[in-house]
């Protein structure tokens, strides 16, 4: 094994047995790193006679340390709990995150992208709004400075994307409604302002005719990202012409679903799996509130930690390498059941 020839600082961490930010963190400043761990470091540095390569290196040092990560709408403790995990793991690799939120307007998310092209970040971490985003705007972005997308797709970006399994987790909580209930139907918005939607949408027709289902698609008004208020005029409306074709509605997202369990609550039905139940909800993201709706909500849990690590090992990847264009490596993870009492 000592003769392999190691050819970059991914292969060294992998041989060496240490993660591939504290390496990075070592060739950034050797003092940064615990005293243990800097000796095994050179330990493996001689083993393997592994030497990095110094002129990469020079050229990303005339970046700051800063790692910029944006996205759509702070407020949702869905990605500010995300935000949580990516920052943390720039920290712990010896970068300084910058955090935005583009507030969901497309003006803002260009000016944030502007301004960080100007404080030439060694990278940046984007959650885009996605439909309302300036494609062309963020397209000229990725290829300037080193950038991986998470959460939100975009075509024709020319950046890496880490995100979630779309067809992965609706077959799987699709599969447990039907086998559990009623199929579902699928609530969500007429214009959804996430591309996750789209995804989503799709991947619950594909589950459902699998299952040899018809999918029924019930859409709502409403543009932006106040879910919940969307969520609950649009289900108040529906409730009092009885338009769910069955008792069971599967939510584009946590938030319309708390939308609906609220309208639901106001409309005297009772939402739950209990014999005197009418109306069973689900969602998807295991939203932090979705545990405390009442009653707590079935889901889909976001593998936040997993998404949150191969962003963050992808742009330092991206920025050792400088390899700003070529093929776009795209990194989905699954998500997992977690059956409360809504469903």
């Amino acid at each position: 094994m000592a003769g392999r020839k190691i050819r970059n600082m991914e292969e060294f961490a992998e041989v060496s047995g240490i993660s591939r930010p504290t390496v990075s963190k070592y060739f950034h400043d050797p003092s940064s790193v615990r005293k243990s761990t800097r000796a095994r470091i050179e330990e493996a540095l001689e083993r393997y006679d592994y030497r990095p390569n110094i002129f990469a290196m020079n050229q990303n040092r005339r970046l700051t340390k800063n790692i910029g990560i944006v996205v759509p709408y702070l407020a949702d403790p869905f990605f500010a709990e995300i935000a949580r995990n990516l920052e943390r793991r720039c920290i712990d690799a010896g970068f300084f995150p910058l955090l935005f939120s583009s507030h969901g307007e497309q003006t803002q998310e260009n000016a944030i992208l502007d301004s960080l092209r100007l404080l030439k970040p060694a990278g940046v971490l984007l959650a885009a709004l996605g439909r309302t985003s300036d494609h062309d705007h963020i397209k000229r972005f990725c290829a300037d400075v080193p950038t991986v997308l998470f959460d939100s797709y975009l075509d024709n970006t020319g950046a890496a994307f880490v995100g979630s399994d779309h067809a992965q987790v609706l077959r799987m909580i699709v599969d447990y409604l039907c086998r559990s209930g009623e199929p579902p139907v699928f609530f969500e918005m007429k214009n959804p302002a996430n591309p996750n939607a789209n995804r989503r949408r799709a991947g619950y027709i594909a589950a459902m005719e699998a299952l040899g289902q018809t999918p029924e698609i019930v859409r709502v008004d409403g543009t932006g990202w106040s879910f919940e208020q969307i969520g609950f005029n649009g289900a108040s409306a529906l409730l009092e012409t009885g338009a769910f074709a069955t008792d069971t509605v599967l939510c584009s997202n946590d938030r319309l679903a708390i939308g609906l369990i609220s309208a639901a609550y106001a409309k005297g039905v009772r939402v739950g799996r209990g014999p005197d139940c009418a109306l069973r909800v689900a969602g998807m993201d295991d939203h932090p509130f979705a545990q405390f709706t009442c009653p707590p909500m079935t889901t889909i849990a976001q593998d936040y930690a997993a998404i949150a690590d191969n962003s963050v090992e992808t742009l330092f990847k991206v920025v050792e390498t400088g390899a700003l264009t070529g093929e776009r490596p795209e990194m989905l993870f699954e998500g997992r059941l977690v059956m409360r009492d809504s469903a």
